[in-house]
């Protein structure tokens, strides 16, 4: 039985911040962004957007199309908590109405927990066909001012349908995965951005992306030519490229640059103008991947490299099932980015770093374009609101 990514859809915030205004900003030659970490813009979420406004943008065009009381289960990946107890899906499920014979779950293991729910959701339909998993991974990366960090911030969500009989791609049994405990990316409870120390993460990443490689190879038998196209998380878009050639070298293959950009660069579209996603940028990647390649991917092998600083990585592969581009979304990704709302350098100042969310009561003004925004805190409750309902209040 195929199981595997039947719908797929992703959101990102209504703003973006250009890596030029950015780079004036703070005196920087703008090449710096534009070639050394292959940035040109960052998606900004506005102080009413959170993970759940992001998840409910990327998860409602699916459920439009499916009967949402078959949901049976939404395992939710971030590492943006909300709540240090309740789930951030918990929210969710009432927004978008689903049934109350639904279980919820949030994951986290930094970057790496979307494809930790993805490969846990495939394990359950397996156990039993008649399931239909949400598996959504959303963030918003985010940093100090002034560090090291800063440019490469960015937003996202996106929403998967797991079943039988999938309808873009099925995710093939057999993956390599490895884990070692490093610090090279983390933020502690009190902290409300995160820690990085860049080089060494970067060092971890490409490590961890030899030793997954090796597992997968001795669990599947697959080889470096048996894969059509490679998408691998990305923090900043650079870092794909350098994973690619790292595995090239690794296992000794012969390509010319042109042949190399063609199994990856499709996938690196989108990062590139939307910026980090954490635990949802390697299902970017995948969208940006069937949106953006020229040729028919019928039939063609994927691999996907996931990685969570801390670390934790895997490497597995799928088959695009036939006729997928026929459920694809792919207007309404192009749309969203083209739509979103330029901001001078104060107002991106504003929307991250003057609002102080540990207070017990707070009101939000709208910023948020989506069907959902977070309105505020009463009593320490987290309170959403509808907007294009006349703000019916939920």
């Amino acid at each position: 039985m195929k199981v595997g990514i039947d719908l797929i859809h992703f959101a990102t915030s209504d703003y973006f911040l250009g890596m030029d205004t950015f780079a004036r900003e703070k005196g920087i030659d703008v090449n710096k962004f534009y070639i050394g970490i292959g940035q040109e813009k960052m998606s900004i979420a506005p102080p009413d957007e959170d993970i759940v406004t992001l998840a409910a943008k990327a998860v409602e065009p699916i459920l439009q199309q499916i009967d949402r009381q078959e949901v049976t289960a939404v395992l939710f990946a971030t590492e943006t908590g909300i709540d240090q107890s309740k789930s951030a899906g918990v929210y969710l499920h009432k927004l978008l109405n689903l049934s109350s014979r639904c279980r919820m779950v949030e994951l986290k293991h930094a970057c790496y927990a979307g494809a930790a729910g993805l490969q846990m959701a495939t394990a359950m339909v397996k156990a039993n066909p008649q399931e239909k998993i949400l598996v959504i991974a959303a963030d918003i990366a985010k940093y100090d001012q002034n560090s090291s960090g800063e440019a490469t911030q960015g937003c996202g969500a996106v929403g998967m349908l797991i079943t039988a009989n999938p309808r873009i791609i099925e995710i093939e049994p057999g993956s390599g995965y490895f884990t070692d405990d490093v610090m090279d990316f983390w933020r502690p409870n009190h902290r409300t951005t995160a820690l990085v120390d860049g080089k060494y993460s970067t060092k971890v990443y490409l490590n961890s992306l030899k030793q997954a490689w090796e597992h997968f190879t001795e669990q599947t038998g697959r080889v470096f030519d048996d894969i059509d196209y490679f998408c691998y998380h990305i923090p900043f878009t650079k870092m794909a490229e350098k994973a690619h050639h790292t595995l090239i070298r690794k296992v000794g293959a012969k390509l010319e640059k042109a042949q190399a950009d063609a199994k990856t660069l499709p996938g690196q579209i989108y990062n590139r103008i939307v910026g980090n996603s954490y635990s949802a940028s390697l299902f970017v990647g995948f969208i940006s991947l069937l949106d953006n390649v020229k040729d028919r991917l019928d039939n063609k092998r994927v691999s996907f490299f996931s990685y969570g600083s801390g670390c934790v990585a895997e490497f597995f592969t799928g088959i695009v099932q036939p006729g997928y581009d026929k459920v694809l979304m792919s207007d309404s990704h192009r749309k969203q980015i083209e739509e979103r709302e330029e901001l001078d350098y104060q107002t991106y100042l504003e929307f991250y770093y003057q609002t102080d969310f540990s207070q017990s009561n707070l009101t939000l003004p709208q910023h948020n374009k989506g069907p959902y925004r977070f309105c505020g805190i009463e009593d320490d409750k987290r309170i959403y609101c509808a907007t294009k309902q006349n703000s019916q209040q939920d």
